[in-house]
């Protein structure tokens, strides 16, 4: 065997190795995703759409950034897993309208009241009724309106003790990701004190939506909608970073 075919032989096997070993990453993401997703959504699809990413990142990951290898194929995955999401959108147009009409409402009132806007005052400037409003909140749990989960996926990482930046982009999008990272955390910082405790445990500690639930004792549909009103109000706060980020993408940048 020459030396190229040794090269390529060791490296294939350092990359099934790497896959072998967190395959289990892949299912944790998969199944942290599903607790949110519609139930025709299936789990080995994700996990199917997880494992390219997994493949993708022991190919691309380079240690020098930094970061470790989980904190990299993490982004990796969940990043593929929500192109898969994107690619079959099972949400309809008018879950998505409703879910920015929200958005809007809570944006003018925190503007002219210079708080937190309340159930009451959204659900009374939409011209619906509580119930009407609450159920608003329980559709768009499932919409793709907006997540933190894709905010992760745009591919920043932070390694330990280093700059913040992308593994692989360019120092201005890395300063950009960065700028966005940080009116991202300001925004869920300034969020009414049950909507950031909800925010941290799903994503900071991946608790799903029943054990959040019996920390905060209140049922996993009401976890729910406290979520989903979480993410409609840092939508309605980042208004003008979430149209930038449109705009790229329009953009093809």
């Amino acid at each position: 065997m020459n030396g190229l075919a040794t090269y390529n032989a060791v490296a294939e096997q350092s990359f099934d190795e790497l896959v072998n070993q967190h395959a289990a990453l892949v299912k944790r993401i998969a199944y942290h995703l599903m607790s949110r997703l519609p139930p025709n959504v299936q789990v080995e699809d994700l996990m199917q759409a997880g494992m390219i990413g997994l493949l993708d990142a022991s190919r691309n990951y380079d240690p020098s950034q930094g970061a470790s290898f989980e904190t990299y194929a993490g982004i990796r995955i969940r990043g593929s897993m929500l192109d898969e999401i994107r690619r079959s959108d099972w949400t309809p147009r008018s879950v998505h309208r409703k879910a920015r009409m929200v958005a809007e409402a809570i944006r003018e009132i925190e503007a002219e009241k210079g708080r937190d806007a309340r159930d009451s005052e959204v659900a009374e400037a939409l011209g619906m009724s509580i119930e009407e409003y609450h159920a608003v909140l329980k559709d768009s749990s499932s919409a793709r309106v907006f997540s933190l989960d894709e905010l992760s996926a745009l591919g920043e990482v932070v390694p330990e003790g280093g700059d913040k930046h992308s593994l692989g982009e360019n120092p201005l999008d890395g300063l950009h990701r960065s700028d966005f990272r940080k009116a991202l955390m300001e925004a869920i910082a300034g969020l009414p004190d049950r909507e950031r405790m909800v925010i941290g445990m799903y994503y900071q500690d991946e608790m799903n939506l029943r054990e959040i639930g019996k920390v905060l004792g209140v049922s996993e549909s009401r976890v729910c909608q406290i979520h989903s009103q979480a993410a409609l109000r840092l939508r309605a706060r980042l208004r003008e970073w979430l149209a930038d980020e449109t705009q790229e993408r329009l953009s093809g940048r």
